[in-house]
């Protein structure tokens, strides 16, 4: 963890720079400066201060064409803590020099850059995350992933990775900005936050962000659809991947292609996520047993489920349940530290 990543003693408040590009998504800024703002007042301290950078003189239009006022020019933006690039609609088209320039400067200076939505773009445009694990917004992986290979593009909801942090889009930056309160605060603040926005449990940054069915990539690719159904609708017995292949006429390499080609995952990566996505809300909303839900998701033994749930999900089954009761908090918090 970067020193001013570390917890806070609240004495001088985490400076954060939003770089506002060109047709920003406003719930993508939204989403992250809003955890700031009520970590301030929960805690009745100025634990945070932020401002909004832009090229532009005096505003920046997001993609729902609102002008936002800007705090700060790139030629007169102090030096942050951490800057955050606030992507959106065609950002390959509104990455002017200067701005590249910028967030160059800004990392050169020790300061943590980070993205949402397709922010992620620029700092691969920047030469800022190569050798890093990367997070964006899905509309945006293919690019990255072809015009930047020296990234390791994933399917996260978000990615820490020593000094950066990426995100996906929509309200998924709210997670990342509770992980990185978690990272310099005392849980109860945290959840202080998280209770004033309604979040009624955080994201972690392993799970995979969920690539619609109904994207014009899948709808597009006639054989894929097929087998992304064909997974939905055996959950409970996982068809192997060759049979898989040869129900859409394809070789299982040809089908291991078209999932990274449009997934950005392996075939297996992507049913296991269903089928734990499946076990998570049988262990957060049933009372079914583990042994129950074990079956039902495809599993061959509990400890080989409860091996695969904590490694996506980061807690045991068991204690993600204790999770969801209040009166069995104090026990799932023992089981965490054990």
């Amino acid at each position: 963890m970067r020193d001013n990543m570390r917890p806070s003693d609240g004495a001088t408040p985490y400076h954060v720079g939003f770089l506002l590009v060109e047709n920003f998504t406003l719930i993508s800024l939204s989403s992250a400066l809003e955890p700031l703002r009520i970590a301030n007042l929960q805690s009745g301290r100025s634990l945070y201060r932020w401002g909004l950078v832009g090229g532009g003189p005096t505003h920046q239009v997001c993609s729902d064409g609102i002008p936002v006022t800007l705090d700060y020019t790139l030629e007169s933006a102090p030096t942050f803590d951490l800057v955050i690039v606030v992507g959106g609609i065609g950002i390959e088209q509104s990455l002017p020099r200067p701005l590249i320039s910028w967030l160059r400067k800004q990392a050169q200076r020790g300061v943590v850059m980070g993205s949402v939505c397709t922010g992620a773009y620029a700092l691969a445009a920047a030469g800022l995350l190569d050798g890093y694990q990367c997070s964006a917004h899905w509309d945006c992986l293919t690019v990255l992933t072809d015009r930047f290979p020296r990234i390791a593009c994933n399917n996260q909801l978000y990615t820490l990775d020593r000094d950066r942090m990426t995100c996906t889009g929509g309200t998924i930056p709210m997670h990342m900005m509770l992980a990185l309160l978690s990272s310099r605060h005392p849980q109860a603040l945290v959840d202080a936050v998280a209770d004033m926005l309604v979040c009624e449990r955080y994201r972690a940054d392993v799970e995979m962000q969920l690539v619609p069915m109904w994207s014009r990539k899948v709808e597009m690719q006639p054989k894929l659809k097929e087998v992304l159904q064909l997974m939905e609708a055996n959950l409970e017995e996982p068809i192997p991947l060759q049979e898989l292949a040869d129900f859409v006429a394809l070789s299982r390499r040809q089908l291991e292609r078209l999932f990274l080609k449009y997934l950005h995952c392996t075939p297996s990566r992507y049913y296991l996520k269903l089928r734990l996505d499946r076990a998570r809300r049988l262990v957060k909303q049933s009372s079914r047993s583990i042994v129950e839900i074990t079956s039902m998701c495809g599993f061959v033994s509990t400890t080989h489920f409860s091996r695969c749930y904590r490694k996506y999900i980061g807690v045991s089954p068991r204690v993600d349940r204790l999770n969801c009761q209040p009166e069995l908090q104090p026990a799932a918090n023992e089981a965490l530290s054990a």
